[in-house]
């Protein structure tokens, strides 16, 4: 066996991006939207709804839920604590893990909202993030029809939260922004909202919904089992009907470039080239001409400890006529 130390110019980290379909099966384009009518009966229901891409109820694509900052458009916990409630749980839940600050408040393109509606991916979708410029979100309320996907193709500084990169929610397809109003904002309230690939989450902008399309959530305090802002965000999806996102992972590649020189690793330990009992070369033309087979690359760290093996697609001769350039790739 025999040792050589890499050089710095030996080494070249590669980063690549690997999109594909966010939806089950690697699938772009979800158009089958299912909730589970036991859950949405329940106490969670009051909190969010998990929509599934099939009737099995077996492969969640995403939640829903509906946060306010005066806990009203749900039910107080306790009707002798006003405000108090599921939606402003939930509220606090993004503020915190989205702004990192609970004296903040969502700020949609310069309009700041007392409330949010959520999709929040499921983790079991992507393995890194979402794809900025990939998400078409058809929303339908009635005979209106609005498209919604982000600015990211537009901007050229990214913002960032305590969540990541934040971009703006606006009219459009794809990431090409319908410019009917400025920038894609809604007439009066904004953006549509935020997108967060970091966390894989759309934080929706009630206000301009409204404003657009008449989506509007129930923000009465005295709040009764008939107003459901969860069910109603999940009926325009439904009636949107599709709903298109990628997602994306950054594969780190370091490459290792291994060069066995001419007077380099020309022979071998093996028991068929090196007498075991005397430790002396069996064939005495190996002596001066040897012939030997590199087959394995193995990477060691400074105390000699095996770290990784690079097997060869085919043994590959090395003698001292000979000089080689063996690639190792490592992704992580």
């Amino acid at each position: 066996m025999s040792f050589k130390a890499f050089e710095t110019d030996d080494f070249v980290v590669s980063a690549d991006s690997v999109t594909a379909g966010l939806w089950t099966g690697n699938q772009p384009i979800l158009t089958t939207f299912i909730t589970s009518s036991t859950q949405v009966a329940s106490s969670n229901g009051d909190y969010y709804y998990n929509v599934y891409n099939s009737s099995s109820l077996t492969d969640i694509q995403f939640a829903i839920t509906y946060g306010n900052l005066y806990g009203s458009g749900s039910q107080n916990y306790d009707d002798a604590v006003n405000g108090r409630s599921p939606s402003s749980t939930i509220w606090g839940q993004y503020r915190t893990l989205v702004l990192g600050d609970e004296n903040s408040n969502f700020s949609f393109g310069g309009t700041t909202g007392s409330d949010i509606w959520a999709i929040s991916i499921d983790r079991n979708r992507y393995k890194e993030s979402l794809l900025p410029g990939s998400t078409t979100l058809v929303l339908k309320n009635g005979a209106n029809y609005l498209y919604l996907t982000d600015n990211s193709l537009a901007v050229t500084t990214v913002e960032f939260t305590d969540a990541g990169r934040v971009f703006q929610l606006v009219s459009g397809s794809a990431g090409v922004i319908d410019t009917t109003n400025a920038n894609g904002y809604s007439a009066n309230s904004g953006s549509y909202g935020w997108f967060l690939p970091d966390i894989a989450t759309y934080i929706l902008n009630p206000q301009a919904l409204s404003d657009t399309i008449s989506l509007t959530p129930a923000r009465n305090s005295a709040i009764s089992n008939t107003d459901d802002n969860n069910g109603t965000l999940y009926d325009a999806i439904v009636d949107g009907g599709s709903f298109t996102a990628n997602s994306e992972e950054t594969i780190t590649s370091d490459f290792i470039f291994v060069r066995p020189r001419s007077s380099e690793f020309n022979y071998s330990e093996n028991p068929s080239f090196i007498s075991g009992s005397t430790g002396e070369v069996i064939y005495s033309d190996f002596i001066n001409n040897p012939q030997v087979y590199i087959t394995t690359v193995g990477l060691y760290n400074d105390n000699s400890e095996l770290l990784a093996v690079a097997k060869l697609s085919k043994p590959l001769l090395k003698d001292f006529t000979k000089e080689a350039l063996v690639r190792v790739k490592l992704d992580f």
